[in-house]
């Protein structure tokens, strides 16, 4: 009997489940601090939440001799990796609409290719062109759309913007420390990252988690919080590592349009968010833009296609 391989199967699912706990962290999220846990706090309580779980599984995983400059090196991308990437997605998320926010989300491809042309010099197309003016006219609509917001139900600019250079810090990350990190396992990555994030986040933040009055929050903020740190955190890069194995880098970003997908259909659901024609169209346009940029070829992908031509051109 032939044997039936699975992997591919986990592997989406992985993905799907990741995007599906990301997507819904942005109502739980926003929930909890609209009840007594700050912004601020949530921040810390994430990178410090997640520098323990993560120091705590690199125990029983493979263990890697990781060099001081490599550990320094580390801090760096901890800054743009986690610091300003979580800093400004959760200060955003706290002032403006889930659905906002994780409309914004998606939007981290584009930037990516921007800043692949710019530092890593990879070739620019037509069609990437045209996929970055349409995401940023859908950003662009977005981001108009909550000057007009009377509530954070509907928006807030400030909260987009700081939600949309959270995506702009993470592309960065991924394109000046690339090789870095992929010369480990994800656990060495996040424990080292986490760590340098919670060294640089809990010295500004240590009194705003001093000033919470714990008596009067609710166990439901509580979960909520808890939440965030284990399964919007955690989990959830647990499961995109699973995922990426497998899965191609296009198939992979796909999954991240169920993000704002989950949290659109909760926070409607919920109250928390309106979703209107306007966050629809940009919505729209900023789907179309990422998924034109991402099924653009890379100049890997080039090279491999004129491979075959140059080989035949030398017999």
């Amino acid at each position: 009997m032939e044997k039936v391989n699975r992997q591919p199967l986990i592997a989406h699912t992985s993905m799907f489940m990741a995007c599906a706990f990301w997507g819904l962290m942005s109502p739980v999220g926003k929930d909890a601090m609209t009840h007594g846990i700050d912004s601020f706090s949530m921040v810390s309580f994430r990178v410090l939440g997640g520098a323990v779980l993560f120091w705590i599984t690199s125990i029983f995983a493979p263990k890697e001799h990781v060099p001081v400059k490599d550990v320094l090196m580390f801090a760096g991308a901890a800054v743009f990796g986690l610091v300003c990437n979580q800093c400004c997605f959760t200060i955003g998320l706290g002032i403006t609409s889930p659905i906002n926010a994780s409309i914004m989300t998606t939007s981290m491809p584009i930037f990516a290719m921007i800043l692949s042309f710019a530092i890593l010099h990879e070739p620019l197309t037509g069609k990437k062109v045209l996929g970055v003016l349409i995401g940023c006219c859908g950003a662009l609509i977005l981001i108009m759309t909550s000057m007009q917001a009377v509530s954070a139900k509907e928006g807030s600019m400030m909260g987009d913007v700081l939600c949309l250079s959270a995506q702009l810090s993470f592309a960065l990350y991924l394109s000046l420390f690339n090789r870095l990190v992929r010369k480990y396992s994800v656990f060495t990555v996040n424990k080292w990252m986490f760590t340098w994030a919670t060294l640089y986040i809990l010295p500004f933040t240590n009194g705003h988690i001093r000033a919470i009055e714990w008596g009067s929050i609710a166990d439901t903020t509580l979960w909520e919080a808890g939440y965030v740190v284990f399964f919007g955190t955690y989990v959830s890069y647990l499961l995109t590592m699973i995922g990426q194995k497998t899965l191609r880098p296009t198939v992979v970003s796909i999954y991240n349009y169920v993000q704002p997908l989950v949290s659109v259909v909760v926070s409607v659901l919920t109250g928390i968010g309106v979703f209107k024609w306007s966050q629809g169209l940009a919505t729209l346009l900023v789907f179309t833009g990422v998924w034109m940029v991402t099924k653009s070829k890379s100049r890997r992908d080039m090279e491999k296609a004129a491979l075959p031509t140059a080989n035949g051109a030398d017999r």
